[in-house]
């Protein structure tokens, strides 16, 4: 039995969630820490976009047409996410404005991962049902292997 997509997205949005709550507890010097915590973030965040973006959203936009704009509006947020990710691969984390981006990417992170969330994953999972959701899923679980490392070589950057 194969996870469904919408509980393997929100598995993905926890161990984001856990990575975000580490970073914010390291010490503001604990520079080796943050960048290994980054790092993931950067892996993380790139290989749930990739799998939203080829496979999920496509899927759900035709389940449910009424969420088009929800499906823009997302796809836009993932391109800031993923700029502010690629410069973050490039930044030292004893950069003076390093701490600053990354919180900023923490809150565009938590208001997408709220209104998937509340918002649009309820309608999807309405519309879609337990058997297309858990072959959607197995997609997604096995799309994670060919998600690019740059999140630049995504479609929404």
């Amino acid at each position: 039995m194969s996870t469904d997509a919408i509980v393997l997205l929100k598995d993905d949005h926890k161990t984001v969630e856990q990575l975000f709550k580490k970073y914010e507890q390291a010490g503001e010097k604990a520079f080796v820490a943050k960048r290994k915590l980054v790092d993931s973030i950067v892996k993380e965040l790139t290989t749930h976009a990739y799998i939203e973006e080829t496979i999920f959203y496509p899927e759900a936009r035709r389940a449910v047409p009424e969420t088009e704009d929800h499906v823009l509006e997302s796809v836009e947020e993932h391109h800031v996410v993923m700029w502010m990710l690629s410069e973050l691969t490039k930044l030292e984390p004893q950069a003076e404005n390093f701490d600053a981006k990354v919180t900023v990417l923490i809150e565009n992170v938590r208001h997408h991962v709220e209104e998937e969330e509340q918002e649009w994953f309820p309608e999807v999972r309405k519309a879609m049902g337990r058997k297309q959701l858990q072959e959607l899923g197995a997609r997604m679980a096995q799309a994670k292997a060919d998600a690019p490392s740059d999140p630049l070589a995504l479609q929404s950057a």
